[in-house]
Protein backbone atom coordinates (compact mmCIF):
# COMPACT_ATOMS: atom_id res chain seq x y z
CA UNK A 1 0.00 0.00 0.00
CA UNK A 2 1.08 3.58 -0.66
CA UNK A 3 1.87 6.13 2.40
CA UNK A 4 -1.14 7.71 1.66
CA UNK A 5 -3.53 4.85 1.43
CA UNK A 6 -2.30 3.89 4.88
CA UNK A 7 -2.68 7.51 6.33
CA UNK A 8 -6.36 7.74 5.24
CA UNK A 9 -7.24 4.47 6.50
CA UNK A 10 -5.56 5.11 9.93
CA UNK A 11 -7.35 8.39 10.00
CA UNK A 12 -10.26 6.75 9.07
CA UNK A 13 -10.22 4.27 12.05
CA UNK A 14 -9.37 7.18 14.32
CA UNK A 15 -12.18 9.04 13.10
CA UNK A 16 -14.30 6.12 13.59
CA UNK A 17 -13.04 5.26 17.18
CA UNK A 18 -13.04 9.11 18.55
CA UNK A 19 -16.79 9.56 17.42
CA UNK A 20 -17.94 5.71 18.91
CA UNK A 21 -16.00 6.92 22.29
CA UNK A 22 -17.81 10.61 22.32
CA UNK A 23 -21.56 8.56 21.41
CA UNK A 24 -20.91 6.87 24.39
CA UNK A 25 -19.42 9.06 26.51
CA UNK A 26 -22.12 11.16 26.15
CA UNK A 27 -24.64 8.47 26.77
CA UNK A 28 -25.85 8.46 23.10
CA UNK A 29 -24.83 4.56 22.72
CA UNK A 30 -25.07 2.01 25.83
CA UNK A 31 -23.31 -1.11 25.65
CA UNK A 32 -24.43 -1.76 28.90
CA UNK A 33 -27.12 -4.11 27.93
CA UNK A 34 -26.00 -7.88 28.25
CA UNK A 35 -26.37 -10.35 25.42
CA UNK A 36 -27.77 -13.66 26.03
CA UNK A 37 -24.55 -16.35 27.20
CA UNK A 38 -24.61 -19.57 25.95
CA UNK A 39 -27.24 -21.23 23.72
CA UNK A 40 -27.59 -19.70 19.90
CA UNK A 41 -28.60 -16.43 19.14
CA UNK A 42 -30.59 -15.94 16.52
CA UNK A 43 -31.58 -12.35 13.84
CA UNK A 44 -34.58 -11.03 15.90
CA UNK A 45 -32.94 -11.38 19.51
CA UNK A 46 -29.30 -9.76 17.82
CA UNK A 47 -31.34 -7.11 15.90
CA UNK A 48 -32.96 -6.69 19.58
CA UNK A 49 -29.93 -6.32 21.57
CA UNK A 50 -28.85 -3.39 18.78
CA UNK A 51 -31.89 -1.33 18.85
CA UNK A 52 -31.13 -2.22 23.23
CA UNK A 53 -28.28 -0.61 22.80
CA UNK A 54 -29.13 2.51 20.73
CA UNK A 55 -32.63 3.46 22.77
CA UNK A 56 -31.20 2.74 25.81
CA UNK A 57 -33.69 0.25 26.82
CA UNK A 58 -33.70 -2.44 29.23
CA UNK A 59 -31.91 -6.03 29.21
CA UNK A 60 -34.98 -7.31 30.60
CA UNK A 61 -37.50 -6.27 27.43
CA UNK A 62 -38.80 -8.53 25.11
CA UNK A 63 -36.80 -10.03 22.42
CA UNK A 64 -39.80 -10.75 20.38
CA UNK A 65 -40.41 -10.18 17.38
CA UNK A 66 -38.72 -7.16 15.12
CA UNK A 67 -40.50 -5.41 12.54
CA UNK A 68 -38.70 -3.49 9.59
CA UNK A 69 -39.87 -0.18 11.10
CA UNK A 70 -37.69 -0.91 13.83
CA UNK A 71 -34.84 -2.39 11.97
CA UNK A 72 -35.38 0.99 10.05
CA UNK A 73 -35.04 3.02 13.37
CA UNK A 74 -31.52 1.51 14.19
CA UNK A 75 -30.25 2.26 10.80
CA UNK A 76 -31.33 5.96 11.29
CA UNK A 77 -29.84 5.78 15.03
CA UNK A 78 -26.43 4.47 14.04
CA UNK A 79 -26.32 6.53 11.23
CA UNK A 80 -27.14 9.71 12.61
CA UNK A 81 -25.10 8.84 15.69
CA UNK A 82 -21.72 6.83 14.75
CA UNK A 83 -21.22 6.65 10.65
CA UNK A 84 -22.21 10.41 10.17
CA UNK A 85 -19.51 12.37 12.64
CA UNK A 86 -16.59 9.29 11.81
CA UNK A 87 -17.28 10.52 7.92
CA UNK A 88 -17.18 13.86 8.54
CA UNK A 89 -14.38 13.89 10.50
CA UNK A 90 -12.80 12.00 7.01
CA UNK A 91 -14.43 14.53 4.64
CA UNK A 92 -13.01 17.43 6.40
CA UNK A 93 -9.29 15.90 6.79
CA UNK A 94 -9.85 15.26 2.79
CA UNK A 95 -10.75 19.22 2.57
CA UNK A 96 -7.56 20.08 4.26
CA UNK A 97 -5.63 17.56 2.04
CA UNK A 98 -7.02 18.89 -1.01
CA UNK A 99 -5.72 22.28 0.20
CA UNK A 100 -2.50 21.48 0.80
CA UNK A 101 -2.44 19.49 -2.98
CA UNK A 102 -3.41 22.87 -4.74
CA UNK A 103 -1.05 25.27 -3.04
CA UNK A 104 1.99 23.02 -4.20
CA UNK A 105 0.40 21.68 -7.32
CA UNK A 106 -0.37 25.62 -8.23
CA UNK A 107 3.70 26.86 -6.99
CA UNK A 108 4.78 24.25 -8.65
CA UNK A 109 3.26 23.92 -11.99
CA UNK A 110 3.93 27.93 -12.56
CA UNK A 111 7.44 27.44 -11.81
CA UNK A 112 7.25 24.50 -14.44
CA UNK A 113 5.80 26.43 -17.06
CA UNK A 114 8.42 29.09 -17.22
CA UNK A 115 9.14 30.24 -20.84
CA UNK A 116 13.22 29.32 -20.88
CA UNK A 117 15.04 26.83 -23.21
CA UNK A 118 14.62 23.27 -21.29
CA UNK A 119 18.35 22.66 -21.47
CA UNK A 120 18.69 26.11 -19.41
CA UNK A 121 16.61 25.66 -16.35
CA UNK A 122 16.40 23.83 -13.50
CA UNK A 123 13.35 23.76 -11.39
CA UNK A 124 14.43 22.89 -7.55
CA UNK A 125 11.60 22.38 -5.13
CA UNK A 126 12.72 22.57 -1.46
CA UNK A 127 9.99 20.90 0.92
CA UNK A 128 10.51 21.58 4.32
CA UNK A 129 7.43 20.48 5.48
CA UNK A 130 7.24 17.66 8.34
CA UNK A 131 4.09 15.66 6.83
CA UNK A 132 4.72 12.78 5.04
CA UNK A 133 1.67 12.49 3.43
CA UNK A 134 2.71 16.71 2.03
CA UNK A 135 6.23 14.82 1.28
CA UNK A 136 4.49 12.70 -0.80
CA UNK A 137 1.78 14.50 -3.02
CA UNK A 138 4.85 17.02 -3.64
CA UNK A 139 7.49 14.01 -5.04
CA UNK A 140 4.49 12.68 -6.83
CA UNK A 141 4.12 16.02 -8.28
CA UNK A 142 7.54 16.34 -9.10
CA UNK A 143 7.64 13.33 -10.94
CA UNK A 144 5.28 14.08 -13.41
CA UNK A 145 6.92 16.91 -14.26
CA UNK A 146 10.10 15.20 -14.69
CA UNK A 147 8.07 12.75 -17.13
CA UNK A 148 7.01 15.53 -19.13
CA UNK A 149 10.70 16.58 -19.83
CA UNK A 150 11.09 19.06 -17.27
CA UNK A 151 14.59 19.44 -15.61
CA UNK A 152 13.02 19.45 -11.76
CA UNK A 153 15.00 18.30 -8.81
CA UNK A 154 12.99 17.23 -5.62
CA UNK A 155 15.05 17.97 -2.56
CA UNK A 156 14.07 17.30 1.10
CA UNK A 157 16.29 18.05 4.73
CA UNK A 158 16.63 15.21 7.80
CA UNK A 159 16.17 18.15 9.82
CA UNK A 160 14.50 21.91 9.90
CA UNK A 161 17.44 23.72 11.37
CA UNK A 162 18.03 27.27 9.95
CA UNK A 163 14.10 27.03 8.96
CA UNK A 164 13.78 28.88 5.06
CA UNK A 165 17.89 29.50 5.24
CA UNK A 166 18.68 26.57 6.37
CA UNK A 167 16.92 25.14 3.22
CA UNK A 168 17.95 27.67 0.77
CA UNK A 169 21.75 27.32 1.70
CA UNK A 170 21.09 23.43 1.55
CA UNK A 171 19.77 23.88 -2.18
CA UNK A 172 22.66 25.93 -3.40
CA UNK A 173 24.85 23.27 -2.26
CA UNK A 174 23.92 20.53 -4.71
CA UNK A 175 26.58 20.21 -8.03
CA UNK A 176 23.35 21.04 -10.26
CA UNK A 177 22.93 24.24 -7.83
CA UNK A 178 26.06 25.44 -8.78
CA UNK A 179 26.08 25.53 -12.11
CA UNK A 180 23.61 28.03 -12.36
CA UNK A 181 24.35 31.59 -13.29
CA UNK A 182 20.61 33.21 -11.54
CA UNK A 183 18.46 32.11 -9.08
CA UNK A 184 14.78 32.60 -9.47
CA UNK A 185 13.02 32.32 -6.02
CA UNK A 186 9.49 31.49 -5.32
CA UNK A 187 7.63 30.63 -2.16
CA UNK A 188 5.03 27.77 -2.47
CA UNK A 189 1.93 30.13 -3.01
CA UNK A 190 3.28 32.29 -5.80
CA UNK A 191 2.35 31.74 -8.96
CA UNK A 192 4.78 33.58 -11.89
CA UNK A 193 3.84 34.24 -15.24
CA UNK A 194 5.29 31.85 -18.00
CA UNK A 195 7.16 35.09 -19.22
CA UNK A 196 8.68 35.67 -15.65
CA UNK A 197 12.18 35.14 -16.88
CA UNK A 198 11.68 36.30 -20.11
CA UNK A 199 10.86 39.93 -18.30
CA UNK A 200 14.03 39.72 -15.24
CA UNK A 201 17.11 37.75 -16.64
CA UNK A 202 17.89 40.81 -19.39
CA UNK A 203 18.25 43.35 -16.40
CA UNK A 204 21.46 40.75 -15.52
CA UNK A 205 22.75 40.78 -19.22
CA UNK A 206 22.87 44.54 -19.32
CA UNK A 207 24.44 45.51 -16.40
CA UNK A 208 27.08 42.97 -14.78
CA UNK A 209 26.48 45.11 -11.68
CA UNK A 210 22.79 44.20 -10.70
CA UNK A 211 22.29 41.01 -7.92
CA UNK A 212 18.97 41.05 -7.72
CA UNK A 213 15.68 41.99 -9.82
CA UNK A 214 12.66 41.85 -7.20
CA UNK A 215 9.10 41.62 -9.01
CA UNK A 216 6.02 43.36 -7.58
CA UNK A 217 3.59 40.92 -5.92
CA UNK A 218 -0.28 40.69 -6.35
CA UNK A 219 -2.69 39.37 -4.81
CA UNK A 220 -5.81 36.93 -5.38
CA UNK A 221 -7.65 37.67 -2.64
CA UNK A 222 -7.40 41.02 -1.66
CA UNK A 223 -10.96 41.71 -1.78
CA UNK A 224 -11.74 38.77 0.44
CA UNK A 225 -12.34 40.49 3.46
CA UNK A 226 -12.04 44.16 5.12
CA UNK A 227 -8.31 42.61 6.38
CA UNK A 228 -7.05 41.09 3.08
CA UNK A 229 -7.92 44.91 1.83
CA UNK A 230 -5.97 46.89 4.05
CA UNK A 231 -3.29 44.52 3.87
CA UNK A 232 -3.33 45.33 0.41
CA UNK A 233 -2.93 49.04 1.02
CA UNK A 234 0.14 48.16 2.76
CA UNK A 235 1.86 46.28 0.13
CA UNK A 236 0.42 48.34 -1.92
CA UNK A 237 2.53 51.82 -0.46
CA UNK A 238 5.49 49.03 0.78
CA UNK A 239 6.23 47.93 -3.16
CA UNK A 240 5.31 51.94 -4.53
CA UNK A 241 6.96 53.70 -1.82
CA UNK A 242 9.73 51.53 -0.29
CA UNK A 243 10.79 49.61 -3.24
CA UNK A 244 10.28 51.64 -6.41
CA UNK A 245 11.70 54.83 -4.66
CA UNK A 246 15.06 52.75 -3.46
CA UNK A 247 15.73 51.27 -6.41
CA UNK A 248 14.84 54.37 -8.63
CA UNK A 249 17.49 56.58 -6.37
CA UNK A 250 20.01 53.75 -6.19
CA UNK A 251 19.57 53.47 -2.56
CA UNK A 252 19.13 50.48 -0.81
CA UNK A 253 16.06 48.81 -0.94
CA UNK A 254 15.85 45.12 0.52
CA UNK A 255 14.68 41.33 -0.93
CA UNK A 256 11.15 40.23 -0.53
CA UNK A 257 12.19 37.06 0.11
CA UNK A 258 10.21 35.46 -2.91
CA UNK A 259 9.24 36.66 -6.69
CA UNK A 260 12.62 37.52 -7.18
CA UNK A 261 16.05 36.41 -9.47
CA UNK A 262 19.22 36.85 -7.59
CA UNK A 263 22.61 36.63 -9.18
CA UNK A 264 24.67 33.51 -7.72
CA UNK A 265 28.10 34.90 -7.87
CA UNK A 266 26.71 37.84 -5.68
CA UNK A 267 25.04 35.24 -3.07
CA UNK A 268 28.42 33.47 -3.04
CA UNK A 269 30.39 36.78 -2.58
CA UNK A 270 27.87 38.21 -0.25
CA UNK A 271 28.80 34.76 2.19
CA UNK A 272 25.53 32.85 1.25
CA UNK A 273 21.91 32.75 3.32
CA UNK A 274 22.73 32.97 6.78
CA UNK A 275 19.95 31.67 9.76
CA UNK A 276 21.11 34.16 12.24
CA UNK A 277 17.77 35.98 11.63
CA UNK A 278 14.13 35.25 10.76
CA UNK A 279 14.72 37.72 7.91
CA UNK A 280 17.40 36.15 5.70
CA UNK A 281 16.28 37.59 2.56
CA UNK A 282 16.71 41.03 4.16
CA UNK A 283 20.00 39.65 5.51
CA UNK A 284 21.22 39.37 2.57
CA UNK A 285 20.45 41.94 0.65
CA UNK A 286 22.19 44.05 3.02
CA UNK A 287 25.13 42.09 2.78
CA UNK A 288 25.16 42.13 -0.84
CA UNK A 289 24.85 45.84 -0.66
CA UNK A 290 27.92 46.09 1.70
CA UNK A 291 30.02 43.94 -1.10
CA UNK A 292 28.90 47.05 -3.68
CA UNK A 293 26.33 45.00 -5.65
CA UNK A 294 22.76 46.85 -6.89
CA UNK A 295 19.18 45.71 -7.17
CA UNK A 296 16.35 46.58 -9.54
CA UNK A 297 12.81 46.69 -9.20
CA UNK A 298 10.36 46.27 -11.50
CA UNK A 299 6.81 47.31 -10.83
CA UNK A 300 5.40 46.10 -14.09
CA UNK A 301 6.26 42.59 -13.36
CA UNK A 302 3.65 40.91 -11.09
CA UNK A 303 3.62 37.36 -9.04
CA UNK A 304 0.32 36.21 -8.06
CA UNK A 305 0.40 35.25 -4.17
CA UNK A 306 -2.11 35.29 -1.15
CA UNK A 307 -2.81 37.71 1.79
CA UNK A 308 -3.20 35.66 5.15
CA UNK A 309 -6.90 35.49 5.51
CA UNK A 310 -7.06 35.48 9.49
CA UNK A 311 -5.98 37.93 11.99
CA UNK A 312 -3.65 35.45 13.95
CA UNK A 313 -1.43 34.69 10.57
CA UNK A 314 -1.33 38.14 9.69
CA UNK A 315 -0.37 39.10 13.16
CA UNK A 316 2.68 36.08 13.19
CA UNK A 317 3.72 37.03 9.87
CA UNK A 318 3.91 40.80 10.71
CA UNK A 319 5.85 39.62 14.16
CA UNK A 320 8.02 37.60 12.25
CA UNK A 321 8.88 40.39 9.91
CA UNK A 322 9.42 43.43 12.69
CA UNK A 323 11.33 41.28 15.05
CA UNK A 324 13.42 39.91 12.49
CA UNK A 325 14.49 43.15 11.01
CA UNK A 326 14.98 44.84 14.44
CA UNK A 327 17.35 42.31 15.39
CA UNK A 328 19.18 42.39 11.93
CA UNK A 329 19.54 45.93 12.87
CA UNK A 330 21.41 44.39 15.77
CA UNK A 331 23.35 42.45 13.81
CA UNK A 332 24.70 44.32 10.75
CA UNK A 333 24.83 48.04 12.40
CA UNK A 334 28.64 47.65 12.64
CA UNK A 335 29.80 46.57 9.36
CA UNK A 336 27.13 49.16 7.94
CA UNK A 337 29.04 51.88 9.59
CA UNK A 338 32.93 49.91 8.52
CA UNK A 339 31.69 48.67 5.00
CA UNK A 340 33.92 50.37 2.51
CA UNK A 341 32.31 49.73 -0.95
CA UNK A 342 29.50 52.10 0.27
CA UNK A 343 29.03 55.70 0.40
CA UNK A 344 28.52 57.82 2.88
CA UNK A 345 24.96 58.60 2.03
CA UNK A 346 23.52 54.89 1.57
CA UNK A 347 25.02 54.51 5.24
CA UNK A 348 22.77 57.26 6.48
CA UNK A 349 19.97 55.48 4.52
CA UNK A 350 20.62 52.02 5.71
CA UNK A 351 21.28 52.55 9.72
CA UNK A 352 19.03 55.91 9.60
CA UNK A 353 15.58 55.44 7.69
CA UNK A 354 15.85 52.14 6.95
CA UNK A 355 16.35 50.23 9.85
CA UNK A 356 16.02 52.69 13.03
CA UNK A 357 13.29 54.53 11.58
CA UNK A 358 11.33 51.82 9.90
CA UNK A 359 12.14 49.09 11.94
CA UNK A 360 12.51 50.63 15.27
CA UNK A 361 10.89 53.47 15.86
CA UNK A 362 7.95 54.09 13.69
CA UNK A 363 6.14 50.86 15.47
CA UNK A 364 7.18 52.13 18.88
CA UNK A 365 6.08 56.07 18.33
CA UNK A 366 3.12 54.59 17.29
CA UNK A 367 2.37 52.38 19.75
CA UNK A 368 3.45 54.32 22.77
CA UNK A 369 1.94 57.76 22.06
CA UNK A 370 -1.02 57.08 20.29
CA UNK A 371 -2.44 53.86 22.34
CA UNK A 372 -0.90 54.92 25.89
CA UNK A 373 0.07 58.49 26.01
CA UNK A 374 -2.89 60.13 24.24
CA UNK A 375 -5.49 58.08 26.49
CA UNK A 376 -3.22 58.53 29.70
CA UNK A 377 -4.05 62.42 28.92
CA UNK A 378 -7.28 62.51 29.51
CA UNK A 379 -6.67 61.58 32.83
CA UNK A 380 -3.45 64.18 33.16
CA UNK A 381 -4.52 67.58 32.39
CA UNK A 382 -1.35 69.18 33.37
CA UNK A 383 0.54 67.15 30.29
CA UNK A 384 0.92 68.99 27.21
CA UNK A 385 0.87 67.48 23.95
CA UNK A 386 1.52 69.52 20.81
CA UNK A 387 -0.81 69.46 17.72
CA UNK A 388 1.39 69.50 15.45
CA UNK A 389 2.73 66.13 16.83
CA UNK A 390 -0.60 64.43 17.32
CA UNK A 391 -2.34 65.62 14.54
CA UNK A 392 -0.48 67.34 12.01
CA UNK A 393 2.42 65.36 10.90
CA UNK A 394 0.45 62.04 11.04
CA UNK A 395 -2.07 63.85 8.83
CA UNK A 396 0.99 64.29 6.49
CA UNK A 397 1.57 61.07 6.60
CA UNK A 398 -2.02 60.01 5.72
CA UNK A 399 -2.08 62.08 2.83
CA UNK A 400 0.55 60.42 1.50
CA UNK A 401 -0.71 56.59 1.77
CA UNK A 402 -4.07 58.01 0.35
CA UNK A 403 -2.80 59.04 -2.51
CA UNK A 404 -1.52 55.98 -3.71
CA UNK A 405 -5.18 54.41 -2.84
CA UNK A 406 -7.60 56.93 -4.57
CA UNK A 407 -10.27 54.10 -4.89
CA UNK A 408 -9.55 52.82 -1.13
CA UNK A 409 -10.62 56.12 0.57
CA UNK A 410 -13.71 54.96 2.48
CA UNK A 411 -11.87 51.88 3.88
CA UNK A 412 -9.05 54.35 5.02
CA UNK A 413 -10.68 54.85 8.42
CA UNK A 414 -10.43 50.81 8.92
CA UNK A 415 -6.77 51.09 7.70
CA UNK A 416 -6.02 53.81 10.34
CA UNK A 417 -8.22 52.04 12.91
CA UNK A 418 -6.12 48.76 11.95
CA UNK A 419 -2.60 50.38 11.99
CA UNK A 420 -3.54 50.99 15.52
CA UNK A 421 -3.98 47.33 16.89
CA UNK A 422 -1.50 46.17 14.77
CA UNK A 423 1.68 49.16 16.12
CA UNK A 424 1.07 47.03 19.57
CA UNK A 425 2.16 43.90 17.78
CA UNK A 426 4.99 45.76 15.72
CA UNK A 427 6.51 47.37 19.20
CA UNK A 428 6.88 44.17 20.86
CA UNK A 429 8.71 42.46 17.96
CA UNK A 430 10.60 45.50 17.23
CA UNK A 431 11.56 45.53 21.10
CA UNK A 432 12.37 41.21 21.35
CA UNK A 433 14.23 41.72 18.14
CA UNK A 434 16.15 44.26 18.99
CA UNK A 435 17.01 43.38 22.72
CA UNK A 436 16.73 39.53 21.99
CA UNK A 437 14.07 38.93 24.62
CA UNK A 438 11.51 36.14 24.09
CA UNK A 439 10.76 34.81 21.22
CA UNK A 440 12.97 36.73 19.45
CA UNK A 441 13.87 33.92 17.00
CA UNK A 442 10.98 32.22 16.45
CA UNK A 443 10.03 31.23 12.90
CA UNK A 444 5.90 30.24 12.81
CA UNK A 445 4.41 29.80 9.40
CA UNK A 446 2.04 31.96 7.60
CA UNK A 447 -1.37 30.07 7.32
CA UNK A 448 -3.20 30.56 4.24
CA UNK A 449 -6.35 28.99 3.08
CA UNK A 450 -4.76 28.05 -0.38
CA UNK A 451 -7.36 29.87 -2.19
CA UNK A 452 -5.57 31.03 -5.24
CA UNK A 453 -7.97 31.40 -7.95
CA UNK A 454 -9.43 34.49 -8.54
CA UNK A 455 -13.04 33.79 -9.21
CA UNK A 456 -13.24 31.20 -6.13
CA UNK A 457 -16.14 32.74 -3.87
CA UNK A 458 -16.78 29.55 -1.82
CA UNK A 459 -13.80 28.83 1.44
CA UNK A 460 -12.32 25.47 1.18
CA UNK A 461 -11.94 24.93 4.97
CA UNK A 462 -15.26 25.24 7.09
CA UNK A 463 -14.62 27.09 10.23
CA UNK A 464 -14.28 23.80 13.39
CA UNK A 465 -14.76 24.95 16.98
CA UNK A 466 -11.64 25.93 18.93
CA UNK A 467 -10.96 26.76 22.90
CA UNK A 468 -12.09 29.89 23.88
CA UNK A 469 -8.17 31.28 24.07
CA UNK A 470 -7.72 30.61 20.49
CA UNK A 471 -11.01 32.14 19.49
CA UNK A 472 -10.01 35.57 21.92
CA UNK A 473 -7.26 37.59 22.14
CA UNK A 474 -6.79 38.65 25.38
CA UNK A 475 -3.96 41.15 24.79
CA UNK A 476 -6.75 43.13 22.03
CA UNK A 477 -9.43 42.60 24.82
CA UNK A 478 -7.36 43.99 27.72
CA UNK A 479 -5.91 47.28 25.73
CA UNK A 480 -9.90 47.77 24.39
CA UNK A 481 -10.82 47.62 28.27
CA UNK A 482 -7.90 50.56 29.04
CA UNK A 483 -9.12 52.61 25.94
CA UNK A 484 -12.64 52.58 26.75
CA UNK A 485 -11.84 53.60 29.92
CA UNK A 486 -10.04 56.61 28.74
CA UNK A 487 -12.92 57.62 26.79
CA UNK A 488 -15.36 57.14 28.99
CA UNK A 489 -13.40 59.60 31.69
CA UNK A 490 -13.16 61.77 28.81
CA UNK A 491 -16.61 62.03 28.19
CA UNK A 492 -17.55 62.37 31.90
CA UNK A 493 -14.56 64.83 32.45
CA UNK A 494 -13.75 66.38 29.36
CA UNK A 495 -11.40 69.06 30.64
CA UNK A 496 -9.01 70.71 28.61
CA UNK A 497 -9.32 67.69 25.74
CA UNK A 498 -12.54 66.34 24.13
CA UNK A 499 -10.53 62.86 22.42
CA UNK A 500 -13.40 60.35 24.21
CA UNK A 501 -14.86 59.98 20.06
CA UNK A 502 -11.25 58.59 18.76
CA UNK A 503 -10.77 56.78 22.39
CA UNK A 504 -13.98 54.72 21.30
CA UNK A 505 -12.73 54.14 18.00
CA UNK A 506 -9.77 52.79 18.98
CA UNK A 507 -11.48 50.43 21.34
CA UNK A 508 -13.81 48.91 19.06
CA UNK A 509 -11.02 48.63 16.84
CA UNK A 510 -9.30 46.70 19.79
CA UNK A 511 -12.35 44.25 20.50
CA UNK A 512 -13.23 43.11 17.10
CA UNK A 513 -9.75 41.94 16.52
CA UNK A 514 -9.67 40.86 19.44
CA UNK A 515 -12.54 38.37 18.72
CA UNK A 516 -10.98 38.10 15.23
CA UNK A 517 -13.10 40.09 13.26
CA UNK A 518 -11.97 40.29 10.25
CA UNK A 519 -14.75 41.87 8.40
CA UNK A 520 -16.44 38.78 6.40
CA UNK A 521 -19.73 37.84 8.16
CA UNK A 522 -18.55 35.99 10.96
CA UNK A 523 -16.68 37.54 13.69
CA UNK A 524 -15.09 34.41 15.40
CA UNK A 525 -12.71 32.68 13.54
Amino acid sequence: MEAAEIGGALLFALAAAAALFAAVSTGAIDFSRPLAVGGRVDFQEAISWFIGVFDGSSSSSAAGGVSLAEVYELWVRVRGRVIAPALQVAVWACMVMSVMLVVYKLSIGAACELQWPKDRIIVQVLDDSTDPFIKNLVELECESWSVKGLNIKYATRSSRKGFKAGALKKGMEYDYAKQCEYVAIFDADFQPEPDFLLRTVPFFVHNPEVALVQARWSFVNDNASLLTRVQKMFFDYHFKVEQEAGSATFSFFSFNGTAGVWRAAAIKEAGGWKDRTTVEDMDLAVRATLKGWKFVYVGDIRVKSELPSTYKAYCRQQFRWSCGGAHLFRKVAKDILTAKDVSLIKKFHMLYSFFLVRRVVAPTLACILYNIILPISVMIPELFLPIWGIAYIPTVLLVVTAIRHPKNLHILPFWILFESVMTMHRMRAALSGLFELSEFNEWVVTKKTGNNFEDNEVPLLQKTRKRLRDRVNFREIVFSAFLFFCASYNLVFPGKTRYYFNLYLQGLAFVCLGLNFTGTCSCCQ
